[in-house]
């Protein structure tokens, strides 16, 4: 039974960026167990939406709700509840693939150096942990950044913005099966990608910016 509070909700949302209005009186609600794919055209607002999401910056009106309160009031719990992945693999180019996750996993969620090393042997990263990552191919960094989807205990809400970028074939079909799986345990996903999704959960579901253009 669905919850009467959602997990996560968005009310007469509005986002203004360089003097232009991307969006106007925008909502949703997101549950356990769902997988939102945020579309539409480019300079829609689909990467700034994310970004409020993830409480990285604020809406021009309206407000994004986390289990029933504001965001804004509840920054530690947001950070408890989130990982955020941006468009670029975010992380540091002179240190090491297990360096970058515990120094990453250190922000909120400690994480021992053997979960580390099994999340790097999930993306098929087996034999780089010492590897300094200006070394690795774009591919294998945006692995490295994707190794924190599989880390024990990760949070229920990701918020990933072109997670597909740089994968192949395989890391893109892997992905897209982990994805669902943790939609299927009850974590929520909300994610932006150009790429057309082959594996979806039951919940999946689009929003396209492009209707709620201002």
């Amino acid at each position: 039974m669905t919850s009467s509070v959602p997990f996560l909700e968005a009310v007469a949302l509005s986002c203004e960026r360089d003097w232009r209005m991307l969006f106007e009186h925008l909502a949703l609600r997101l549950d356990s167990g769902d997988m939102l794919q945020i579309s539409g055209p480019n300079g829609s607002g689909k990467t700034s939406l994310l970004r409020l999401i993830a409480g990285l910056r604020q809406p021009t009106a309206g407000d994004i709700l986390l289990q029933g309160r504001a965001l804004a009031e509840q920054r530690g719990e947001l950070a408890r509840n989130l990982l955020w992945i941006g468009h670029a693999a975010g992380i540091k180019s002179l240190l090491t693939a297990e360096e970058n996750l515990a120094w990453l996993c250190a922000l909120h969620r400690p994480a021992s150096r053997e979960s580390i090393w099994q999340a790097l042997e999930a993306v098929g990263l087996r034999g780089f942990e010492d590897v300094p990552c200006h070394t690795l191919s774009a591919g294998q960094q945006r692995r490295v950044a994707l190794a924190r989807l599989y880390l024990d205990d990760t949070p229920p809400l990701w918020v990933l913005d072109e997670p597909f970028t740089a994968l192949d074939k395989h890391g893109v079909a892997q992905l897209e099966v982990h994805l669902a799986a943790h939609c299927e345990r009850g974590g929520v996903v909300v994610l932006t990608t150009h790429h057309s999704l082959q594996h979806k959960p039951s919940t999946y579901r689009e929003l396209d910016l492009g209707q709620h253009v201002a």
